[in-house]
């Protein structure tokens, strides 16, 4: 770019004025601003003391110095779970959010975004959002709405959950949820108060298969990278990209990099982190464990273990017991000797034969993992473990390599999630519930990592239970799960749903078969606390209605979200505490009592109260924080958005315990120390029931891991005692889309990496973030392509199990050979009878054929229309990707419970008649598939009836009774 010169003025006073919008023009000395020798200031982000009265040029109008004047309210993002920080800019003429930016006082994204933050402002501008309830006329799925008042809503739905809990029907009211947000906690409370155990996720979809390999080790299901101070970095995954947290762990990995850091990248695809990684080692789908696992051997041979770490911390002595019985339980170097015996056939010529990544590749990436210990930060979520079949074997043989290198719990290293996560508590908890729902957890997956909820359809046409209520909730199973054409065969069965409630701001493929559509916000219309393990500290950020708060901020008496939301568009905490209310409208339930104010009983609970209650009692050191500025922690959260409660934690496990923990506490034989509480009832430690309190660690009581050994576990006692003894200690299982296991001219479809700008099932109606993104083009190495005749732009057929899909093809090096990849986060559908937006939208036909086979064809993809958003009349796109989930049947890990993704797939060019964006399914087919994957699992309960092991925490825990079958 040519800047034309002006005497006397620098370089960066130049570009300053040419391309910076120039914020804060009245208000030179504010905080924050960078000073330049002459001309304007430079600011990153209006001072939070000027966020109710801020001026700023206008970006279209800067040069002509038109104004604008705004309120600044600090709110989360909600497109993903990284939960960043945006500020709100509320338009002080108009009372309009003009935009969102960063919050530079959020302590997990400083002041960065992705491009799915600032995408917020089309989701609550969207012209065809959900405005009004609305309630289906005709048969379900037919596409005939009629819109109806909250009250008659909240009445029906209320009435239908009544009967039922006075029926003692429990388990047929169903909460299906993907993005909860602080929601968790909020509605645990809730479906406690209910008695109901309601609680159903998209998590064995998403990521149990990396949670379940990590519990099996430290007793926490997620790992937490301190990556801005690790020395190496190892990723099975596009994490830069598109990872769990990746706004705010992308900005500590280059942090590390730009330190001398070194980033290890194990990902078929050349993806964005592996072009920035100092190793990219692009592995055959499965075979991630393998590497890993290659990678400990090379440790423990060439002596880069810690082996002070390994003494005092893993459960070695059980390892000798059970792994080498006979040799000295007590010796140290005899288990030593044994680790290196077991995993001396890891060799990386094995690694490289299983893998297809250079044996000399991982020997140089183990070695440089060896020398950064104890700083050494790993992380992986979907990718590999959601993937395969024993894709668990991955993130286990992970956090095995964090284990022998000393980096679990050290600064630089990887700490479990539960140590960065700040958790509520409540003025009043109603007991857990005496219920289990065996839909979600059945007795064939009594280890699965959550719920089983995407085999729901073939349960309820098995005849395992029937739903009187479902809520679907952040989740879009017809379209983000497997064999969603057997989701629309169980949704339309009104014998298997009496009634189905779809919560949601937009239409969605799930809610074109529901019998109400209710409006909830989208993140900036509703209130939310929210806490997640970004880095090393804990922080927790304030989620609040923006408009509401504006309101509140000039004076407005505001008492529902409601009232300054678009239409009638409701927030969750307010939904819910008005249909507990409706539930038990004269307190006879028991359930109204949860649902009073804490500070004056008999008072509807309000949001104010709620939260006020939960800033003034259950977050450690913000009152303080707040008095100091003359304000309520309520004020405080509304006014700053966020709070860190700690600024590092590292090496809990070491705490030592304090002489209250101690009292009446013994040390048993193995070096847990129990108290009689423990002995007899267990007392729960980060959500899990334990047998002890601590552990003995070098002669002191220290806290240790939530494990049933206080530390952490190479050998599983756990999968042992529920029949898994062979998976005991950390392994490699050959996928299910091993080599070993495809036929002659299979490939690999691997699914299940993210394209970086969409925002996944919330809602495709980011407009900006479409015209990024609009196409998933099936990925295919030219050595693939050139035997089968295929060229990039031609369309090919791909073939599942239960039918195929018509895509077309890339042909590119950046996959490896014999892996074909195509994102499962595009290819959004409606049908001529159904409403939705058309940014992302292809407009569909689906039929059934005689033998029961589905149909979809695209009649036409995206394309301008008029609206009252200009920008609609400017879609240049016409491809909104291909819906490939649809021909995916279930794959149910027997131990994890997730679905394992990827798919044996045939490549072929299309068939004559074949269309872009063409899906045949057969469902009947899909079934077979289902009880094939089920006949592996191996049953519960054990012999006393326990149907799940207690250490195992599970979302929205029941009575303790409730783990043991009584029939």
């Amino acid at each position: 770019m040519a800047v034309r010169k002006e005497p006397g003025r620098s370089f960066i006073e130049r570009m300053a004025t040419r391309l910076r919008i120039i914020p804060n023009v009245d208000q030179p000395e504010a905080g924050g601003i960078e000073r330049l020798s002459s001309g304007p200031t430079l600011t990153n982000y209006p001072p939070p003391e000027k966020w109710d009265d801020w001026t700023e040029y206008e970006a279209r109008g800067w040069t002509r110095k038109q104004k604008k004047s705004y309120q600044i309210v600090p709110t989360i993002c909600f497109n993903c779970e990284a939960a960043c920080g945006l500020l709100a800019y509320v338009d002080r003429e108009s009372g309009e959010v003009r935009k969102f930016e960063g919050h530079p006082l959020h302590p997990g994204s400083r002041g960065r975004n992705c491009a799915k933050g600032p995408a917020t402002i089309n989701q609550i501008r969207d012209p065809n959002r959900i405005l009004y309830p609305m309630k289906r006329k005709g048969p379900r799925g037919g596409g005939e709405w009629e819109r109806v008042g909250w009250e008659e809503a909240l009445e029906d739905i209320g009435g239908r959950i009544r009967r039922a809990i006075r029926e003692d029907r429990r388990t047929e009211i169903m909460y299906h949820v993907g993005r909860p947000g602080f929601e968790h906690q909020h509605m645990e409370r809730v479906f406690r108060a209910w008695g109901v155990d309601a609680h159903n996720s998209h998590t064995n979809v998403c990521s149990s298969g990396g949670r379940f390999g990590y519990q099996i080790v430290g007793g926490f299901d997620r790992p937490s990278p301190d990556y801005a101070n690790a020395r190496a970095i190892v990723l099975v995954s596009a994490h830069l990209e598109s990872g769990h947290y990746f706004n705010p762990h992308a900005q500590r990995i280059i942090e590390s990099k730009m330190k001398g850091g070194k980033l290890i990248v194990l990902d078929p695809r050349l993806s964005n982190s592996a072009a920035m990684a100092d190793y990219w080692l692009p592995t055959r789908p499965g075979s991630e464990a393998a590497v890993l696992l290659a990678m400990v051997n090379v440790i423990l041979q060439e002596g880069l273990y810690d082996g002070r770490f390994l003494h005092d911390w893993t459960n070695w002595r059980e390892y000798l017991k059970n792994r080498r019985p006979g040799r000295d339980p007590d010796s140290f170097e005899e288990f030593i000797e044994g680790l290196k015996e077991e995993y001396a056939r890891f060799t990386p010529e094995y690694a490289e034969a299983e893998s297809g990544v250079p044996a000399e590749r991982i020997l140089e990436a183990a070695r440089v993992i060896g020398e950064a210990a104890p700083a050494v930060a790993a992380h992986t979520w979907r990718a590999a473990c959601a993937g395969n079949l024993g894709g668990w074997a991955v993130s286990r043989a992970l956090a095995f390599l964090n284990v022998v290198t000393g980096s679990w719990g050290r600064k630089g290293g990887t700490n479990p999630n539960g140590w960065n996560k700040w958790l509520p508590r409540f003025w009043e908890e109603a007991p857990p519930q005496k219920v289990w729902n065996e839909l979600t957890y059945p007795l064939e997956y009594p280890l699965a990592a959550n719920e089983m909820s995407f085999l729901l359809p073939h349960f309820l046409m098995e005849g395992r239970g029937r739903l009187e209520v479902y809520f679907s909730r952040v989740v879009n199973p017809v379209w983000t799960y497997p064999d969603g054409f057997s989701w629309i065969e169980a949704l339309t069965n009104e014998e298997y749903i009496g009634c189905h409630v779809a919560l949601t701001p937009t239409w969605n493929e799930t809610a074109y078969f529901a019998d109400y559509v209710l409006p909830l916000g989208h993140g900036p219309e509703r209130h939310d606390v929210m806490s997640q393990e970004t880095h090393s500290g804990v922080w927790l950020s304030f989620r609040q209605p923006v408009l509401r708060e504006a309101a509140r901020r000039r004076g407005e008496d505001v008492k529902y979200t409601y009232e300054t939301n678009p239409g009638e568009v409701w927030e969750d905490d307010e939904f819910w505490i008005e249909l507990s209310w409706r539930i038990d409208p004269d307190g006879s339930l028991g359930i109204r009592r949860h649902f009073e104010s804490p500070y004056e009983p008999g008072r509807k609970l309000t949001t104010e109260d709620y939260y006020r209650w939960i800033f003034e009692n259950a977050v450690p050191g913000l009152p303080e924080r707040a008095a100091e500025e003359g304000l309520t922690p309520l004020e405080y959260m509304r006014r700053y958005g966020a709070f860190e409660v700690k600024r590092e934690v590292y090496e809990r496990n070491m705490r030592e315990l304090a002489a209250e923990e101690l009292e009446g506490a013994r040390v048993e034989d193995d070096g847990t120390i129990t108290n009689e509480k423990s002995r007899t009832e267990g007392v729960l430690r980060a959500n899990r029931l334990m047998p002890h309190v601590g552990v003995m660690v070098d002669g002191k009581a220290r806290e240790g891991f939530p494990t049933t050994s206080g530390k952490l576990e190479i050998w599983s006692p756990t999968l042992a005692a529920w029949g898994w003894e062979e998976y005991a200690t950390p392994g490699y299982i050959k996928s299910h889309v091993h080599p070993e296991n495809l036929e002659e001219g299979q490939l690999v479809l691997n699914a299940t990496f993210r394209l970086p700008t969409l925002i996944h099932t919330r809602s495709g109606n980011s407009k900006w973030l479409n015209e990024i993104s609009n196409k998933n083009p099936l990925w295919i190495n030219p050595d693939d392509a050139g035997p089968r005749g295929i060229e990039t732009g031609d369309l090919v057929r791909v073939t599942t199990e239960i039918g195929y899909f018509v895509n077309h093809a890339w042909v590119t090096e950046s996959i490896a050979p014999g892996v074909v990849a195509c994102s499962h986060h595009l290819g959004r559908w409606r049908r001529k009878e159904d409403r939705a937006d058309r940014w992302s939208n292809s407009l569909v036909d689906i039929t059934r054929d005689e033998k029961g086979g589905w149909r979809l064809r695209q009649i036409e993809g995206p394309g301008p229309y008029e609206s009252s958003d200009p920008d609609t009349e400017r879609i240049f796109w016409s491809d909104g990707g291909v819906h490939q989930n649809l021909t995916f049947p279930v794959h149910p890990d027997p131990i994890s419970g997730m679905h394992c993704w990827h798919q044996a797939v045939f490549v072929e060019k299309a068939h004559p008649g074949d269309r872009y964006g063409d899906v045949y399914v057969d469902t009947n087919k899909s079934r077979e598939v289902y009880r094939r994957w089920l006949s592996m699992t191996r049953p519960g309960p054990l012999e006393n009836g326990l149907r799940r092991p207690p250490v195992f925490d599970r979302p929205y825990r029941p009575d303790e009774e409730c783990f043991y079958v009584r029939r």
